[in-house]
């Protein structure tokens, strides 16, 4: 008997001091998350110069989430959106404290889209008379041409540089549905309608080859174009030199014209030193953009206007229901529209959207949401790094559209994939079905056996209506005949070069051009941005994201250059009735 009190005592004193451990390191995680999201007082000294390190992933707004960013390393500093980068950017430009910025690049993974907001913002920093210098052991080819708009460009002696031109990737599931004894049931409008094509074919077809083509090639010579005019040296040199591999050692970069110096790091820092007039290596205030964000606006009327302007983020494929701040859910997005809509206050709308499409009804919900607020304000468009097939859906009616020259949209068209797991269970599980049913098509749509010739025809019929419908909505937004708009459609994709040359979109242009263009629209001079989807409290977030997922940043950070396959994967999954969505898996590299 003593020894099983003796055990027991053991046992309840173990549970004790494993419960106490746990709450400390609950704690632990909660005081640290909401030390993270607090914002700290700035204060930026004299010939600072900014830090630009873009080494996380850029979504076009920050999540307010500080949990989403635990377990990402010691190394890991606050993350920033899009819109918050272009906000510092602009901030810094007016600021008499900060002497110029230092882009220290390599892989900057984000999509060209992006660079080409980024490369901008720097572009217009510059007017300011500022210095940009740029510095890195290896320049990936989106880094260089982000790198490009710098005073000088410098590279490490030993280092690295890519100047080959892009290409894009797709991957294919063909092989492994046959394996698995899967049959995908494919009903599409739109001979470019490629998003269907990795389930059924191993390669890509010729209409896919030539879309992809046109609009990689037009990608491809708008960065040349850039670079072209910022380091002096002619596109067709260009051109030569990725046609023959020029850059292969460091001295060809100088050689080339593309790089000033080869440089190691302590002869980078005499050269901050010399750009501020700092003796030494202490007496230089290097501060990251990261920080820079906190510090207080030096605008004193920031925030004081009556007028408004809301940003309506939309990222993500689009579904029906709420979503979250990586899919753009029809409910979510809709309220949000609403409520700047009957907003007094707010006198434009911008509606920002980064998607490569989704559900068709989600896509209609959202249209009609943007359709009525045009009729009582402005509602801009600012196209990110892709707003097509049913992201083109919901900008359509907008009263304006901008979007970059490397933007990734149209893919006007629909599809359905009906999977057949007949033969899977059968044949790899020895499971199979059998049902009774009160009418003919009761069990429509099946997925445990194939479809019928009149199945096949019900869903036909659905998605020609869908197809016909979206022509319509392109049409009346875009005061363009329908014939026409079937002509550029077909489910092909666009450049923003090409987009605005056919019309489906007015201006090129970034977020804070749309901006301007809003206010300009709804003719105010003072406003202040109010941004939507509201992003929830803290607290809300960190109990939520406690009870659920991992998330986004740790899997991205985890799983690396396989995260994209994964989320490709998950998005397929969760597709429910006709889709309206560009074949988003491509990589362009």
């Amino acid at each position: 008997m003593k020894e099983f009190f003796k055990m027991m005592f053991a046992s309840m004193l173990g549970f004790f001091l494993a419960c106490a451990v746990v709450s400390i390191i609950f704690i632990g995680i909660i005081a640290s998350a909401l030390s993270f999201a607090k914002k700290q007082v700035v204060t930026v000294p004299e010939k600072t110069i900014l830090q630009l390190t873009l080494d996380q992933p850029i979504n076009d707004r920050a999540s307010d989430n500080p949990l989403t960013y635990i377990g990402l390393g010691k190394n890991f500093s606050k993350p920033m959106g899009l819109t918050e980068i272009l906000e510092s950017l602009r901030k810094a430009k007016s600021d008499d404290k900060i002497s110029g910025i230092y882009l220290d690049l390599d892989e900057v993974p984000a999509s060209i889209a992006t660079i080409e907001e980024l490369r901008n913002s720097l572009l217009d920093f510059k007017k300011s008379g500022k210095f940009i210098i740029s510095y890195s052991e290896g320049y990936s080819q989106k880094a260089y041409y982000l790198a490009s708009v710098s005073d000088k460009i410098y590279l490490n002696p030993a280092g690295s540089m890519q100047f080959k031109g892009l290409s894009g990737q797709v991957m294919f599931f063909k092989g492994l549905l046959e394996k698995l004894d899967v049959e995908p049931q494919i009903i599409r409008h739109g001979k470019f309608k490629s998003a269907v094509e990795p389930f059924i074919l191993d390669k890509m077809s010729e209409p896919s080859k030539e879309q992809t083509r046109t609009f990689v090639t037009a990608i491809w010579n708008h960065m040349l174009d850039g670079i072209s005019l910022s380091r002096k040296v002619s596109a067709t040199e260009l051109t030569a030199i990725a046609d023959n591999h020029k850059i292969q050692k460091p001295e060809d970069a100088v050689d080339n014209k593309l790089v000033d110096k080869l440089l190691y790091k302590d002869q980078l820092i005499d050269e901050l030193k010399t750009r501020v007039g700092a003796k030494n290596v202490k007496d230089i205030s290097l501060m990251k953009l990261s920080k820079y964000m906190d510090a207080p606006s030096i605008d004193k009327n920031d925030g004081q206007a009556k007028d408004r302007i809301a940003v309506i983020y939309a990222q993500g494929n689009i579904i029906s229901g709420e979503g979250d701040e990586e899919s753009i859910g029809s409910e979510r997005i809709s309220k949000a529209i609403r409520k700047a809509r009957i907003d007094d206050k707010v006198k434009a709308i911008v509606f920002r959207v980064n998607s490569p499409g989704g559900s068709a009804l989600a896509s209609d919900v959202i249209w009609r949401e943007v359709e009525l607020a045009k009729k009582v304000k402005p509602v801009v468009v600012s196209m990110g790094d892709l707003a097509a097939s049913g992201g083109y859906y919901i900008s359509c009616a907008a009263t304006k559209i901008f979007a970059s020259p490397n933007t990734l949209t149209g893919s006007i068209g629909v599809f359905g994939i009906v999977p057949n797991m007949q033969k899977f269970f059968n044949n790899n599980l020895g499971i199979t079905f059998d049902e009774v049913k009160t009418n003919p098509y009761a069990d429509y749509i099946p997925t445990m056996r194939p479809m019928t010739e009149a199945e096949k025809n019900f869903l036909t019929t659905d998605i020609e209506n869908i197809y016909s419908t979206f022509l319509k909505h392109v049409s009346e937004g875009r005061k363009m005949d329908v014939a026409l708009v079937d002509s550029i459609g077909q489910g092909r994709v666009w450049s923003g070069v090409d987009a605005k040359r056919i019309g489906l979109i007015d201006e090129f242009g970034g977020l804070q051009a749309a901006i301007d263009e809003a206010a300009k629209l709804a003719k105010i001079e003072k406003y202040r941005l109010i941004k939507l989807p509201e992003q929830k409290d803290t607290m809300t977030q960190i109990i939520e994201a406690l009870n659920g997922d991992p998330s986004s940043a740790m899997l991205k950070n985890q799983l690396g250059m396989a995260y994209p396959y994964l989320k490709y994967l998950q998005s397929m999954s969760r597709m429910e009735g006709v889709q309206a969505l560009m074949p988003f898996d491509l990589n362009i590299q």
